[in-house]
């Protein structure tokens, strides 16, 4: 319930249809996309947060997230940054050198900082799932790539496009060394939004050439098996991956595209599927500003993350971010977010589950990874989307937008269900 009087509570369901009852159809013999997972990006704040709690409680906690049990929401799938994102404690790229000076051998790479506290906590959570999968995203190059030697904004230098490619080559190699297999790689993160810290102009066209002349080629000369995803921005420029996309030579190195949704609507995204359905859609961010609205952020992601990205072809969701202390910190300076609030808040070994917590477990815990999206009718203020599982199970979220209470009969197959929905009540129905 979004006003909290029930939270991931289990409810028994009976089997009662009655022709007034709203009527929800599952049709498992048409099915959609298969499902990578839920979750959040694990930034390098969120991982110092976890890194500074005591070994007990930090074990608890993993297991709690990335765990199958009765008591876990089995998160299946997160996001980090390569070098800093703007929710770390400094900013720092794995080739930082005294300016005026280049490394185009990249002799002097090291995952540096991701040392101290991202790496050490990847590998705990792989200890609680080893199956994860895990995406990638720049936030920027080292300054010395760039035309503005900032880490604010700025475009990469065109003369640098092949050495960064082997760059974010070398940080693919340099994680595997340590155990962690990056499944995704986004090339940038908002490539049209330089003005947070760190960040990176990237117009549409500089990215089609970095990929088709540089990025591709540098995967398959080192046999990099990591998927190459485009856009990673708002769904109100689906041209900005259609326009790559459309250039042959660049889409036979691309997977996908993945979306945010601080601008444009979540149906938007649909566009990128109907120009090119043999390419892969991802959900990869969206923020709860603190304090944060319970009922109002619970009820929007819900209704556009949750249900709505799925229905528009993608196959993860993730949210912004996992975890921050009560200050909302770390956060980098000239830009940095400092309204972002975590899944969870950490103080100590105190840890508050916040809105993102309640958002994304409503579907980790049951939508596992290898799930297909199946077709649903969506009766009028309904909002739903359903999946076979991988254990032959349906799983349907069912979401009831109205004012007043719906018994609602679901249908799916020969089976048939009859649930009670409180005005602004969500279930996961597992049948």
């Amino acid at each position: 319930m979004s006003d909290k009087s029930a939270l991931l509570q289990k409810t028994n369901i009976s089997s009662s249809p009655d022709a007034s009852h709203v009527q929800l159809t599952i049709n498992p013999s048409t099915k959609y996309q298969e499902m990578d997972g839920f979750g959040y990006t694990l930034t390098g704040g969120s991982a110092l947060h976890i890194s500074k709690m005591t070994a007990p409680s930090r074990a608890a906690l993993l297991k709690e997230l990335f765990g199958t049990g009765e008591k876990s929401i089995g998160v299946s799938y997160l996001r980090i940054s390569v070098g800093a994102s703007d929710l770390d404690e400094l900013l720092f790229s794995y080739n930082d050198l005294p300016t005026g000076q280049t490394d185009e051998k990249l002799e002097k790479f090291d995952l540096g900082y991701d040392k101290k506290y991202l790496i050490p906590v990847l590998k705990e959570i792989l200890e609680v799932n080893p199956k994860i999968k895990i995406l990638a995203s720049p936030w920027s190059p080292p300054v010395w790539m760039k035309d503005n030697g900032d880490t604010k904004g700025g475009s990469l230098k065109p003369e640098f496009y092949t050495v960064y490619a082997n760059y974010l080559v070398k940080y693919i190699q340099e994680m595997k060394k340590n155990g962690i297999i990056i499944d995704a790689l986004t090339v940038q993160n908002e490539p049209l939004h330089p003005g947070n810290n760190p960040s990176l102009l990237m117009p549409s066209d500089a990215q089609k050439v970095f990929v088709r002349d540089h990025l591709g080629a540098a995967f398959s000369k080192n046999n990099i098996q990591t998927k190459i995803i485009i856009y990673d921005h708002n769904a109100d420029r689906p041209d900005y991956p259609i326009s790559i996309l459309d250039d042959a030579k660049a889409a036979k190195y691309i997977d996908g595209s993945a979306f945010h949704l601080y601008g444009g609507t979540v149906d938007a995204i649909s566009k990128v599927h109907e120009a090119h359905p043999n390419k892969n859609l991802y959900f990869t961010e969206q923020w709860v500003g603190a304090p944060g609205n319970f009922k109002k952020e619970f009820d929007w992601h819900i209704e556009n993350l949750i249900i709505g990205a799925p229905r528009n072809w993608c196959k993860t969701v993730l949210e912004w971010n996992l975890a921050a202390d009560p200050q909302q910190d770390p956060h980098t300076d000239r830009g940095g977010c400092d309204r972002c609030l975590g899944a969870i808040t950490i103080d100590g070994d105190n840890v508050t589950r916040e809105p993102a917590y309640y958002i994304i477990a409503q579907a980790s815990k049951f939508v596992r990874p290898g799930s297909v999206r199946i077709e649903s009718n969506v009766p009028q203020n309904l909002p739903n989307v359903a999946y076979t599982t991988p254990d032959g199970n349906i799983a349907a979220i069912i979401q009831n937008k109205s004012k007043q209470e719906q018994t609602v009969d679901v249908t799916a197959g020969n089976k048939t269900t009859t649930i009670t929905l409180k005005a602004g009540a969500v279930a996961t129905l597992v049948l």
